[in-house]
């Protein structure tokens, strides 16, 4: 069970960002990715779509025998982590809770202002998380849309991606905020822009660093981390357009790749 990979999904690239996170924090863990790249986005999707495609790509990863499967998409982990954990062997971790939870725990008494798509801050998964981790904050929700269209296009630096953010966050610079949650897992990518939008008063929390951790709190309390001493493995799967998938993961990981593997959920 040690040896076994740790399974982690996303719709399409954006999850990249928590699987570059996990490989940082567990480097012997062998790792084998979904990008769900024929049916993205899920974010425009109902809720009932979005639970079907999630158990779709959720069982293809069991069955290439995984010890954990991290969900590191904030649209199936705000709409269908529980039909997932009914239905698959393993344990299921997604981005919300830990992401929450890592903002409850850097904000000095000040607004929490959470960033994300559009479905996840309709679903309200956050702010409920929020709400009951610190209970005390201001929650301030903004859907930010264009960021994931920067991020996959590799406009993360300079005047495009700096005139956007001010257009989305500017008028929260004077709202006392002190946190700032990431809750997408493309927006890392443009933490620079947003940092610089929102001032050095206010702590950026990734959602993709809080989900590693409990990662590894998890796989520890189980026994279940692999010791080495061979090499770790990565494997890369999508559903469609492989070699566009390739570029943006690269650029998302930061390595290269090698074989992205073509795969049919059907």
């Amino acid at each position: 069970m040690r040896d076994l990979p740790i399974g982690v999904f996303d719709s399409g690239v954006g999850g990249l960002t928590v699987l570059r996170t996990l490989m940082a924090a567990l480097p012997l863990e062998n790792t084998v990715y979904l990008g769900d790249t024929a049916r993205v986005p899920y974010g425009t999707r109902s809720h009932d779509v979005v639970t079907r495609y999630a158990l779709l790509s959720g069982r293809y990863l069991a069955a290439q025998r995984i010890k954990l499967l991290v969900i590191a998409c904030n649209t199936v982990s705000a709409h269908s982590l529980p039909a997932l954990a009914a239905a698959l062997p393993i344990p299921v971790l997604g981005v919300i809770e830990p992401g929450a939870r890592s903002a409850a725990a850097r904000t000095r008494g000040g607004t929490i202002v959470v960033l994300g798509t559009p479905s996840t801050i309709a679903s309200g998964a956050y702010q409920k998380a929020l709400g009951r981790l610190s209970p005390l904050s201001r929650l301030v929700s903004r859907a930010c849309p264009l960021f994931v269209p920067l991020a996959e296009e590799g406009w993360v630096d300079g005047e495009v991606p700096r005139l956007v953010a001010e257009r989305y966050l500017g008028d929260l610079r004077r709202s006392g905020a002190d946190t700032v949650l990431l809750g997408c897992t493309h927006y890392p990518l443009l933490s620079r822009a947003i940092a610089e939008v929102m001032g050095p008063q206010v702590a950026l929390v990734d959602s993709a660093e809080a989900t590693a951790e409990a990662a590894l709190r998890l796989l520890a309390g189980r026994s279940l981390l692999r010791a080495g001493p061979a090499k770790a493995v990565h494997r890369t799967l999508c559903t469609d357009l492989p070699d566009r998938f390739r570029g943006v993961a690269e650029r998302f990981l930061g390595r290269p790749i090698g074989t992205v593997e073509l795969v049919d959920l059907v």
